[in-house]
C-alpha cells in the first residue's frame, strides 16, 4: 500500500485538474473582461481571480478534506437536498450547458476562420465537427482511471506549450495601450470582475473535479484519508497557480488589444484577431490547437465526472451507457450554437453559484458549529432567496416593487453580490438556534478543540 504519490505523480494529477479546468470559456472571458475594462483590467482581473480561481480552490480542498463528494456536502442539510442540488449541479456543467459549450467553443474558434465564407452558418460543418468531437470524448472517457496519464500526460503539456506562446508574445510585443474603462466597468469594477468569473463554472466543476481527484489518486493505491487530502491540496494549488497566470496574461492581451483589432463583441473574437495580429498567418492555427486541447480535456473530465455519479444514482445502467447518453445529448444541444448556449446558462448559473461557494465556505468552519444543520439550512436558504432574484434579473425578467426594496436597503445587491449579508445572518441565526434547541452544543464545540 502506498502512503503517498512522488512529486512527479502530484504534478501530473495537478496538470490534470489544471486541463479539467481550463476549458474554452476559461479562454474567452478574460480577454472580453480585459478589454471592456481598459485601464482598471487589474482590478477586474482581482475579482475575476476570486470566482475563476480562489473558490475552485476551495472548493477542490474542501472536497479532499472531507473525503467526499457534493451530494454529501449537501445532506449536511437534509438528504433531500443533497440529491436535488447535486443532480442541478452536475445538469448544469455537465449536459445542459457544459459539456455541449465545450464544442460549439472549439468550433466557432478552432474551425470556423478555416471555414469557406458562409459554410459555418449553413449546420452541417458544425454537426459534422461535433459528431467528432463528442466521439473522442466517448473514447477518452470510457476508462476513468487512465484518466490523468491521458490528460496529465499527453494533451496538457501540448496545451500549457502553446498558451505559452501566446501570453510570451503578448508580453514581448503588446499590440497597444489599455484604453479607458467602458461603461460598465467605470463603478464597480472589482464586484464586476467577480461576477464575470461565474461565467468559467469552475467553482461548481470544482465540486465535481474533486471526486475525480480523489479517484485518481485512489487509482494509484493511496487509500489514506490524511495522503489523499494532502494530494489534492497539492494539486489544486498548482492548478489555481496555472489558472492565475493564463487568466493575467489572456486579461492583459484584451486590455491591449484595442489599438490593433478595436472593441469586438466576444472573447472569441478579440482571441482569434489577435493571434493574427501577433503570430501572423500562424496565428489561427495556434489558437485553433490551444482551444481544441482546451475545450478536449474539459469535456472529458466533465462526462468522466457525470458518468461516476450517475451511474452511482443509477446502478442499473452501466457507466458506458451513461457517458454514451451524456456525449450523444451534449452533441445534439452544441448544435443550437454557442450563442444560445450561454443565454439560457447565465440565468442558471448566476441563481445556483452563490450556494456552490456557501457551502463550500460553512464546510472549512463547520466543525465550529458541530455541523448544525440549522446554521447550512438558513444560511443557503437566505442565500437561495436572493440568488434567485439574480438569476431572475440576469435572464431579463422585471423585479418589480421586490427588486427596487433590494436595490435601496440591501447591501452589495446592484453589484451583483447581495446574498454575501443574508448568507452571513441565515449562518448566525441557525447557530443561535441550535444552541437554543441544543444547549450542549456549546460545550461540544469546545471540547473539540
Amino acid at each position: 500500500m502506498k502512503q503517498g504519490l512522488s512529486k512527479k505523480e502530484t504534478f501530473v494529477v495537478g496538470l490534470m485538474l489544471f486541463a479539467l479546468f481550463f476549458g474554452g470559456g476559461n479562454m474567452i472571458f478574460p480577454p472580453s473582461l480585459g478589454q471592456a475594462a481598459g485601464t482598471s483590467v487589474w482590478l477586474a482581473i482581482a475579482g475575476f481571480l476570486v470566482t475563476g480561481v480562489g473558490l475552485p480552490l476551495l472548493g477542490v480542498i474542501a472536497i479532499g478534506l472531507t473525503g467526499t463528494d457534493v451530494q454529501s456536502l449537501g445532506s449536511r442539510i437534509h438528504p433531500i437536498f443533497g440529491v436535488i442540488f447535486t443532480v442541478v449541479l452536475y445538469l448544469a456543467i455537465g449536459p445542459l450547458f457544459g459539456i455541449p459549450r465545450t464544442g460549439t467553443v472549439a468550433y466557432e474558434i478552432g474551425v470556423t476562420p478555416f471555414l469557406p465564407e458562409g459554410a459555418a452558418k449553413n449546420g452541417i460543418s458544425l454537426l459534422i465537427y461535433t459528431i467528432g468531437f463528442f466521439g473522442i470524448t466517448y473514447w477518452l472517457s470510457l476508462n476513468p482511471s487512465r484518466l490523468v496519464d491521458r490528460i496529465g500526460k499527453l494533451l496538457t503539456p501540448a496545451l500549457l506549450i502553446i498558451l505559452a506562446l501566446l501570453a510570451i508574445k503578448t508580453i514581448a510585443t503588446p499590440m497597444g495601450v489599455p484604453q479607458a474603462p467602458q461603461a460598465d466597468f467605470q463603478e464597480g469594477t472589482f464586484f464586476k470582475g467577480f461576477l464575470e468569473g461565474y461565467l468559467t463554472m469552475d467553482t461548481l466543476a470544482a465540486l465535481v473535479f474533486g471526486i475525480v481527484v480523489i479517484n485518481a489518486v485512489k487509482a494509484k493505491g493511496i487509500t489514506s484519508g490524511k495522503s489523499i487530502a494532502k494530494v489534492c491540496i497539492q494539486a489544486g494549488l498548482i492548478a489555481a497557480a496555472g489558472l492565475a497566470l493564463v487568466y493575467l496574461a489572456l486579461g492583459y492581451l484584451g486590455a491591449t488589444s484595442v489599438d490593433a483589432i478595436g472593441y469586438k463583441d466576444n472573447g472569441g473574437l478579440i482571441l482569434s484577431s489577435s493571434a493574427n495580429v501577433l503570430f501572423g498567418s500562424l496565428g489561427n492555427i495556434v489558437l485553433s490547437l490551444a482551444i481544441s486541447f482546451a475545450c478536449l480535456t474539459t469535456s472529458v473530465g466533465l462526462v468522466s465526472a457525470c458518468g461516476q455519479y450517475f451511474s452511482k444514482i443509477l446502478p442499473a445502467i452501466p457507466y458506458k451507457w451513461i457517458i454514451l447518453a451524456l456525449t450523444v445529448f451534449s452533441a445534439v444541444i452544441a448544435n443550437f450554437g454557442l450563442t444560445q448556449l450561454i443565454t439560457f446558462s447565465v440565468p442558471l448559473l448566476t441563481a445556483i453559484y452563490p450556494l456552490a461557494i456557501v457551502l463550500i465556505l460553512l464546510s472549512f468552519v463547520d466543525r465550529i458549529f458541530n455541523r448544525a444543520p440549522e446554521v447550512y439550512a438558513l444560511s443557503l436558504a437566505f442565500t437561495g432567496i436572493v440568488s434567485v432574484m439574480d438569476g431572475l434579473k440576469a435572464g431579463g425578467i422585471p423585479l418589480g416593487e421586490t427588486g427596487e426594496f433590494f436595490n435601496e436597503f440591501l447591501p452589495l445587491f446592484p453589484e451583483g453580490i447581495g446574498w454575501l449579508v443574508p448568507a452571513i445572518a441565515g449562518a448566525l441565526i441557525g447557530y443561535a438556534i441550535a444552541l437554543f434547541r441544543r444547549p450542549h452544543l456549546k460545550a461540544k464545540v469546545k471540547g473539540s478543540h
